[in-house]
């Protein structure tokens, strides 16, 4: 018989502990171990592992060598951030805000996937006939072919190898259990062990997974971050209150590259995929308008055109304040300071608010051009072109270094009309987008004088 003791597990980072304690040693957090029974079952002898099963034959390499099939979702937003599609055996865990369309957007991919093979839908969260109702708003009735309410994850994985199917969708994996483990659903212990037996299976069976996550007020899918190390690919659904648009961002995967992103608007027939998400990140004013200025920042293999906004106004308090919505805001103060001391800016006395458009995050240094600008622009009230895009990381010393996908950042730019690019001096190429013009610059006056003639 397997011998079972108690043991606290962090429910924030799934730290173990003997006994109860206020804090967590792991995360530090107050008051989040909860007691669950855990069972030692008595370990295996080395010698029962055949060698036959640890030898990996010649025909094995030989396939392991190919590139592995993928199927295609029906979305090309989604195959995108996938890397190309879904692949077999794989596991993809994708969380998101409730009610942002993690459920819609896994019924609208079960409907498209049902033509490569069985596809077996396990909701937890709600019963057949509010899953039916979904799809038949959607007018995807396909999609409940093969669908069951169940929350017992070895349930499941028979009821997938019985379908053979080649894809299995999960949602959510907080309301999973399994029978192995006496814990309530969404404890530490349960989703380890629910995502651990899904992971089995897929690898197993070549089926290819995908689960839906909560996420936490802080934005992180609940439960110990080993989940994220555990599957494959983790996706994230982003979305501004409000806005109708959602963004689809890949943090890890397997088979493709990270940090790629997928744009979606919210229709009342489901998610639509937005082909062109530049257009809906750029507002062109019919005039140029002061302390707003173009940029085109990278995200994974795609170049997007964004606006970036500065507004410098007087301060009526003893510390100005400094505002940054989407750029990182120690970084603001640094490229303030380098714009005060090697191009006399004199925003000691503004307060200074910096916006990105459409509700991105601008990570990457590329835009640290484009804030200055927009900064002198708002400062000295003089709008800059709009037919004018600008990209470059700008250094201490007053220096501008070159970013990665020069050339791609341009024809992007000119493919939506930008006439000039202010850019790095080692980013100008051979020949340059046709009917685009552009000033390669290494230090930060240079940049702020070629926008002045």
């Amino acid at each position: 018989m397997a011998k079972s003791k108690e043991v606290f597990f962090c429910q924030n980072c799934g730290a173990s502990s003997p006994k109860w304690q206020g804090q967590c040693a792991g995360c530090g957090e107050w008051n989040t171990l909860l007691a669950e029974v855990s069972r030692a079952n008595p370990r295996k002898p080395s010698g029962s592992i055949q060698a036959s099963r640890a030898d990996l034959s010649s025909s094995l390499a030989a396939e392991a060598m190919l590139e592995q099939p993928r199927l295609t979702t029906g979305s090309t937003e989604l195959d995108r951030v996938l890397g190309g599609g879904l692949v077999l055996g794989s596991v993809t865990l994708i969380g998101g805000d409730p009610g942002i369309g993690k459920s819609t957007l896994m019924l609208q991919a079960a409907a498209a996937l049902n033509g490569s093979g069985p596809v077996l839908y396990a909701t937890g969260e709600e019963s057949l006939k509010q899953v039916a109702l979904r799809a038949r708003r959607l007018g995807l009735e396909a999609a409940t072919a093969r669908l069951i309410a169940e929350t017992c994850v070895e349930d499941i994985v028979g009821a997938a190898s019985g379908l053979a199917a080649r894809v299995v969708i999960v949602d959510s994996i907080q309301t999973m259990h399994s029978e192995r483990i006496e814990s309530a659903p969404g404890a530490v212990s349960q989703l380890r062990e629910c995502t651990a037996e899904l992971v089995r299976f897929a690898k197993m069976s070549g089926t290819a997974v995908l689960l839906v996550g909560h996420v936490t007020k802080e934005g992180q899918i609940a439960g110990p971050r080993v989940l994220e190390h555990m599957v494959d690919t983790v996706l994230y659904f982003e979305s501004d209150t409000g806005s109708r648009y959602r963004v689809l961002r890949s943090v890890k995967n397997r088979f493709g590259a990270a940090n790629e992103i997928g744009v979606f608007a919210m229709v009342e027939q489901g998610l639509r995929e937005v082909t062109n998400p530049s257009a809906i990140f750029l507002s062109r004013h019919a005039e140029p308008v002061s302390g707003s200025v173009i940029t085109v920042m990278r995200e994974g293999t795609r170049s997007l055109l964004i606006e970036v906004q500065v507004l410098a106004d007087v301060s009526l308090g003893a510390n100005p304040r400094r505002v940054a919505v989407g750029i990182d805001g120690n970084r603001l103060t640094m490229l303030l300071a380098v714009a005060h001391r090697h191009a006399g800016l004199q925003l000691q006395a503004q307060d200074v608010f910096a916006n990105v458009v459409g509700g991105v995050r601008l990570a990457e240094t590329a835009g640290d051009l484009a804030i200055v600008m927009a900064a002198r622009s708002s400062l000295r009230d003089t709008p800059v072109p709009n037919s004018l895009i600008a990209f470059g990381e700008l250094g201490l010393a007053g220096e501008i270094r070159p970013v990665p996908f020069g050339e791609e950042r341009l024809r992007e730019a000119a493919k939506h009309g930008f006439k000039l690019a202010v850019v790095p001096e080692a980013n100008v190429p051979k020949r340059p987008p046709e009917g685009m013009s552009v000033r390669g610059v290494t230090r930060l006056n240079q940049a702020l004088d070629a926008i002045s003639t």
